[in-house]
């Protein structure tokens, strides 16, 4: 079992699965054998950027010890996030823009992460650093990444190294950063088609908070009221998902890519977290989060705060 397999996180994102293919693809050119492949479905956005750049998704797995030895990871380290078998595997390389928490390994290993708004933005470095030129179709791609991450640039995330790489990046991919960046934002909000549990489902993370145990999903939308009237059917799959994975904090966030404000509704026991996290107060379990659009930087290390 030779090949080296190269993933993101479960629930991935257009980050998680777009850094996968392009890390594979330098680290081919560089002579190692390595595969892209997914912990879960491609979302709509994506799927957009795959399309748009004609490339196919990654293969998607459950289970990675079962064909290979050795992975490399990229958009997470904490193990939650991973496959189950994580344990089972070498992890060689970590390629992050995350914290770093509840990551341990047996073996040295490759681990570059940069405070920066997207795993592709250290890509972009990674492809210079070892002279290899980036294709139009990976350029595309890492774009897309950049532009998701960011928010089209708005969100606190994004550093000046994330617009100066998307900026390299569209020259070569030959697109408009702005009118594609929109076209693709806007084809992740379409949520009309989606099943609440998909809702619930699409971008969701797990995280270990001052020993609690807390899931934060988000998604993006253009009228969070589409969403909202539908609050007695997610807070039943909430209850669900707290109940069936013992948490102590589920947070839904439902982030207004035209207004860059979410709201955020919170179930469980440890939901007042939110109110002193934020000063606000949970009205129906739910309360506007002004400005909040960032879940690695406006949600989960105040949250982390609060709950310590």
């Amino acid at each position: 079992m030779g090949k080296t397999l190269i993933f993101g996180h479960k629930n991935p994102d257009t980050d998680t699965i777009c850094s996968a293919i392009a890390y594979a693809d330098l680290k081919s050119k560089l002579g190692l054998e390595v595969e892209a492949v997914r912990l879960g479905e491609v979302n709509g956005e994506t799927q957009f950027a795959l399309e748009y750049f004609n490339v196919d998704a990654p293969r998607f797995v459950e289970t990675v010890a079962n064909e290979t030895n050795s992975v490399i990871l990229v958009d997470h380290n904490e193990r939650q996030q991973s496959v189950s078998d994580i344990d089972q595997v070498q992890i060689t390389e970590v390629i992050d823009h995350h914290r770093i928490a509840n990551f341990e390994t047996s073996q040295p290993l490759y681990y570059r992460a940069e405070p920066v708004g997207c795993t592709a933005t250290i890509l972009n470095k990674l492809y210079k650093e070892n002279n290899v030129e980036i294709t139009k179709p990976i350029a595309g791609l890492m774009l897309s990444a950049i532009i998701s991450d960011s928010l089209l640039f708005k969100s606190p995330t994004c550093t000046e190294q994330d617009i100066a790489a998307a900026k390299e990046l569209a020259d070569i991919a030959g697109v408009d950063a702005s009118v594609y960046g929109l076209d693709m934002l806007k084809a992740g909000a379409d949520l009309s088609k989606k099943s609440v549990p998909q809702l619930l489902t699409l971008d969701a993370k797990e995280f270990s908070m001052g020993g609690f145990k807390v899931e934060i999903a988000q998604v993006n939308t253009v009228d969070v009221n589409d969403l909202l009237v539908k609050q007695a059917e997610l807070e039943a799959v909430i209850y669900q998902t707290i109940a069936e994975k013992n948490l102590d904090l589920f947070v839904f966030v439902i982030t207004d890519i035209l207004n860059n404000d979410s709201v955020a509704l919170a179930l469980g026991h440890k939901s007042e977290a939110v109110e002193r996290a934020y000063n606000v107060q949970l009205v129906d379990n739910k309360a506007l989060l002004k400005g909040v659009v960032s879940r690695k930087s406006q949600i989960v290390p105040v949250l982390t705060e609060a709950l310590s």
